[in-house]
């Protein structure tokens, strides 16, 4: 769940443009989760990630740029109740190529994101995180987020 303290707090980067995510991204996205991953992107997965992004009515994404180069993106959703929730938002994915880590550019991708949630009317806004990815908790800590009433199951189908 996400306090609502960090939806007011506004930071300005001087030659960072934010704007919305279109599918002539996909080629730099790639070039970013394969840098993250630091190892051959999926191609294909992170392909038609987007483009199934790009089709929803609900999703909700942005990119960063700096001199015409993206350098990150978010990918949200807002989804109708479900699971005992209310409408909601989900942040489902934010990368910032390792580059450009550490400049408060997800932190900026991630308050548009929520911004644009907040003026659909949704309050709450969800992630997941693996439970030792001490980076992105701690990231994730930063912008509000806490436990949240859920716990993630799994199940392995043979």
């Amino acid at each position: 769940m996400l306090k609502s303290s960090v939806l007011n707090k506004s930071m300005e980067l001087p030659g960072i443009k934010l704007r919305k995510l279109s599918g002539k991204d996909i080629p730099q996205i790639i070039d970013i989760h394969g840098a993250i991953t630091k190892k051959k992107a999926h191609r294909r997965w992170v392909q038609q990630m987007v483009k199934d992004h790009l089709r929803k009515q609900e999703g909700v994404g942005f990119v960063a740029e700096i001199e015409g180069q993206v350098v990150g993106f978010i990918i949200g959703e807002m989804k109708g109740e479900g699971f005992g929730l209310e409408k909601s938002g989900w942040l489902e994915v934010v990368m910032v190529h390792p580059h450009y880590m550490g400049k408060g550019i997800g932190r900026s991708m991630a308050r548009k994101l929520f911004d644009c949630f907040k003026r659909r009317g949704i309050r709450d806004v969800y992630t997941s995180v693996l439970w030792d990815a001490v980076d992105m908790l701690s990231f994730f800590k930063s912008l509000g987020f806490d436990r949240s009433t859920f716990i993630n199951l799994i199940k392995h189908v043979d």
